[in-house]
Parts: structure tokens; C-alpha cells; sequence
């Protein structure tokens, strides 16, 4: 009921108002039954633009601090997430990909929608970075089709480190459902795994437009902060050969 309330009453109006997001493809999602978004990540915005252009819920996976907050501030945020849909998860223990695995089919299984974003975490850039094979196993698991999805100017919107930036109008693109069931009984393969996911990606990135770097956005996030970093944090020369 909250998830309808901030949609339809609360937020959903206040931002169609504000920002007017535009939509291409939505009829690419199918007005029932299960399904994966799979999406590009540019912001923290991204997760309220997707589900605002098309009728039906989607259901995300959140890291788990917007939930264990404490005090007045933790409850509220406690509140806002679930009813928004969001899925909390530990992404630091060991377990936490089967956590999201778990947590991804039992939505699928009543029928739902879920959005994944397979880079795992924000472009800081804005470039499209490698897909991680969790979006692959979920969808040979499941059986269910995925939904190549771009976000574009959220990022305009939401920067990376930022909580506002400048006035946009958002886009989100849908394409065409890709269907993986010549894989089936091959999630086991870390081969076709690889596969699956470079496909999806590519079909984000043609919807996209950004530019593919082969290469893990958390990766290239902490690459990134260690050539920003002063000469003096990085280590004197002498001292990176020895290392």
C-alpha cells in the first residue's frame, strides 16, 4: 500500500511535475508476469525514474544500512525503503550475492518485477563498466526474460557524491526482452555466465549510448581515487617499486 501511496499520491506526482520523465519502449514490459530489468547505473536516482514510466511495481535490491539505522532519522528511512519495494542486503559478508539471489527469486516467483543494476554500483563517470554474472545466473535460474534498460541524465539530476544537482529531464529507454532459454540447465558455467552478461550489456550500451569500459565500476572507482589521491598518500616512488 505505501509503494502505491508514494507512486500514485506522494512522490510519483512530484516528480512527473518537476522533472517530466520521458519513456521509450515501455511497451517492451510485459503487463504481467515475472521479469528482469536490468539496468545502467548513473545515480542514486535511477531505481525512482525506472518504475515511475511504466504501471507496474518493481522491486529492488538495497544495501542494508538504509535499514538498520537508528533514532528517528533511521526509522523513517527504515520506512521509506520497504515500502518503496526495496530488498534489504548485506553486500559485505560472503554470502551476500546468494542473499540477493534468494531475495531476486522469490519476487520473480510471484510474478513480479525486478530490477537489477549488473555493475553492481554507480558509474563515478558517467562511462558503462563491466556486468557482473549475477543478472546471468538469476535469469538461467528463473527462466524469466530480462529487460535491457537505460537511464539517461539521472545523473544530471543526482550526481555521484552529491545529493542535488542541476535540472533535467530523466529518460529511461526499454528494449527488446532477451530470452536465454537456450541456456538452460547452464547457470553452472562460468563460461555462459560471462556470455549472458556481455550480451545484456551490450544491449544496455546500444540503448545507452555511453561509452563500455571492460573493467569493474568498483575497480575503476578506487583506481580512480588512488591517481587523485596526493603524491604523499599514494607513497614516494621508491617506495610503490619496493612494494
Amino acid at each position: 500500500m505505501f509503494y502505491w501511496f508514494l507512486k500514485l499520491v506522494a512522490l510519483g506526482p512530484v516528480l512527473r511535475v518537476v522533472f517530466r520523465p520521458r519513456s521509450d519502449g515501455a511497451e517492451n514490459v510485459p503487463a504481467e508476469g515475472p521479469a528482469i530489468l536490468a539496468s545502467n547505473h548513473l545515480s542514486y536516482a535511477d531505481w525512482l525514474f525506472t518504475p515511475l514510466v511504466i504501471p507496474r511495481r518493481v522491486s529492488y535490491v538495497a544495501k542494508s544500512e538504509y535499514f538498520t539505522g537508528r533514532g528517528v532519522k533511521g526509522r523513517l528511512q527504515r520506512t521509506f525503503f520497504s515500502g518503496a519495494g526495496q530488498i534489504p542486503i548485506d553486500r559485505s559478508g560472503a554470502n551476500a550475492a546468494e542473499g540477493a539471489l534468494t531475495s531476486a527469486k522469490a519476487v520473480l516467483g510471484r510474478g513480479e518485477l525486478f530490477g537489477i543494476f549488473p555493475e553492481g554500483t554507480r558509474s563515478h563517470d558517467g562511462r558503462l563498466y563491466r556486468g557482473k554474472v549475477g543478472v546471468a545466473r538469476l535469469a538461467l535460474e528463473t527462466g524469466v526474460p530480462v529487460i535491457p534498460v537505460a537511464v539517461i541524465d539521472t545523473d544530471t539530476v543526482a550526481p555521484p557524491g552529491k545529493k542535488f544537482g542541476r535540472m533535467a529531464r530523466p529518460t529511461v529507454r526499454f528494449g527488446a526482452p532477451l530470452d536465454f532459454s537456450r541456456y538452460e540447465g547452464m547457470s553452472g558455467d562460468r563460461y555462459i555466465l560471462r556470455s549472458v552478461t556481455d550480451e545484456i550489456m551490450y544491449a544496455i550500451m546500444e540503448l545507452s549510448g555511453q561509452e563500455y569500459v571492460d573493467v569493474y565500476a568498483s575497480r575503476a572507482k578506487a583506481d580512480a581515487k588512488k591517481s587523485d589521491a596526493p603524491e604523499a598518500d599514494r607513497g614516494a616512488p621508491e617506495d610503490r617499486k619496493a612494494s
